[in-house]
């Protein structure tokens, strides 16, 4: 009988000890995992939707070493919340890529290169990228490295 008690308190405590890790591992997953799992940054909604945007375009015959021009613009300049969404047209025949010089990664958009998300931009393609953050933004194709450009973003101060 006194070894029966004995078991069944072993069993209640493993019990109780089971509920509470499961307490605790539902406390961590509901107000520390999730919180930092859905922590978006938050920026303006023109800012992450702007009513205009720019267009750089990719010349063509730029993959050659001799073009004059690889991107037109090549200095291209935005304003966060009016044009601050880039879009990369490809008017070569050869496929490129826009790749950040810096490993530029935005909190929003995320990182600032189209093998990332799209690839290389082919022929007639294009790539677009929002940029929530003023600064200067230098870039490359991978498979051309001659072919550089820079986008600046500046605030609106308006």
């Amino acid at each position: 009988m006194e070894r029966s008690q004995q078991f069944s308190s072993i069993g209640g405590l493993t019990i109780i000890f089971f509920i509470i890790a499961i307490a605790i591992s539902f406390a961590f997953y509901q107000f520390i995992f999730l919180k930092e799992l859905n922590l978006k940054p938050t920026v303006r909604e023109e800012v992450a939707n702007p009513p205009q945007s720019l267009t750089v375009n990719i010349v063509e015959g730029a993959s050659l070493p001799t073009n004059p021009q690889f991107y037109d613009p090549s200095l291209g300049r935005a304003t966060l919340g009016i044009d601050n969404k880039v879009i990369w047209e490809n008017l070569d025949a050869t496929p490129h890529t826009v790749t950040t010089d810096n490993d530029y990664e935005d909190p929003l958009s995320g990182k600032f290169d189209s093998m990332e998300t799209i690839g290389l931009v082919p022929a007639g393609g294009t790539f677009e990228f929002v940029f929530t953050e003023d600064g200067e933004y230098p870039y490359h194709c991978e498979p051309h490295p001659w072919m550089t450009g820079t986008v600046t973003i500046v605030k609106d101060y308006s």
